[in-house]
């Protein structure tokens, strides 16, 4: 099912980029574009990273973020507000 429309983008593929480590829609913005454009599918991404779709997620809640590394994206893309 597609996630973001505007760019094609698949919750299969966002689940692969959560997989490599974005772990935040602002990371998968970074990774793919999803999220950069008219903003809806920004909480769609958010829903799919809060369901298990991060395997960092685990690491967060127990170590905190300042003990895990962060997810080096180059520039990050600003991400359209969701309406």
């Amino acid at each position: 099912m597609y996630v973001c429309s505007c760019f094609g983008i698949t919750e299969k593929q966002v689940r692969e980029h959560a997989d490599t480590g974005a772990c935040t829609p602002r990371q998968i913005a970074g990774a793919c574009k999803a999220g950069t454009d008219c903003g809806s599918c920004v909480r769609r991404i958010q829903a799919l990273l809060g369901r298990g779709a991060c395997p960092r997620r685990e690491s967060l809640d127990t170590l905190g973020p300042a003990d895990v590394p962060a997810v080096a994206t180059g520039s990050e893309p600003q991400i359209a507000e969701a309406a």
